[in-house]
């Protein structure tokens, strides 16, 4: 499996390709994005050296990325548990870099947001630029593919119409552990999605329910802005999150939260209030 990590070992970071339980530093690169581009994961510029993947702490697949774009709604199940119609163009918001965490971090839950939320997904990376683009080409442009866990503050999601304050806390979006490539993950729209919050699944489904496929979703975004290597889409959430149901289930410090997506991987992280 083509795997790659952004990694930090002592006052070292370091973008490598990740071999069984090891990792390959790639010379000259310390972190996936705008400087791995689809052309460079294809011939990884490894130096040769190993390292144990134990001893490295891992960032965020991108550390920095240019843009990240979420998709909401993209689940048929999940628009009718809540309050919306099912959309025909799809809902589209930002994060910042300033919101990522990587796998093993603590997602941070503020002290002003008591409806804290999780989101299983689906997430890619842009390979290489593009504008203005559909179907194959658009497809093409995704550079692999990793998981997300939207985190969402409900009670601030819905103080407006935007959902920006609800989805952009610092702190708060898991983005892990690892990057993989096209290849291995196959097709996108065959996969089993999970989640579970302290060992109970709580989100179960397949990327074959969604909405809008990616390559609408490539096609919708770079119609109005273009896509650079290292941006990154978060796809949408399955049914079944903790504010919908009843009672509410929301994340509280100490949790544990753990997000599969069959052959792309599993990403766990531990809730901590700030």
């Amino acid at each position: 499996m083509s795997r790659f990590a952004s990694c930090v070992l002592g006052e070292r970071r370091f973008a490598a390709l990740v071999e069984g339980d090891e990792a390959l530093p790639l010379g000259g690169v310390q972190e996936l994005g705008a400087a791995t581009p689809s052309e460079l994961l294809a011939e990884p510029p490894v130096t040769g050296e190993r390292i144990p993947l134990a001893d490295v702490t891992l960032r965020p697949v991108v550390p920095r990325p240019g843009k990240i774009v979420c998709v909401g709604l993209n689940y048929k199940a999940h628009v009718e548990e809540g309050v919306y119609d099912l959309p025909d163009y799809p809902a589209l918001f930002p994060k910042f870099a300033e919101t990522l965490v990587g796998a093993g971090e603590p997602i941070i839950l503020p002290p002003e947001s008591a409806a804290v939320d999780y989101e299983a997904e689906l997430a890619f990376v842009v390979g290489r630029g593009v504008r203005r683009v559909a179907g194959e080409e658009a497809l093409a442009a995704v550079g692999g593919y990793t998981i997300a866990n939207d985190v969402s503050m409900r009670d601030y999601q819905y103080k407006s119409h935007q959902w920006l304050a609800g989805k952009a806390w610092a702190r708060s979006t898991p983005l892990g552990p690892f990057l993989v490539t096209p290849d291995e993950v196959r097709d996108p729209h065959a996969l089993d999605i999970t989640l579970e919050l302290n060992g109970e699944r709580l989100q179960e489904a397949s990327t074959r329910l969604f909405i809008f496929d990616i390559p609408t979703i490539v096609a919708t975004i770079s119609e109005f802005v273009p896509l650079a290597p290292g941006d990154v889409v978060l796809t949408g959430t399955p049914a079944g999150v903790g504010y919908r149901r009843d009672p509410k289930v929301l994340l509280k410090d100490g949790d544990r939260v753990v997000v599969e997506i069959e052959n792309v991987g599993r990403l766990e992280n531990p809730v901590a209030a700030e």
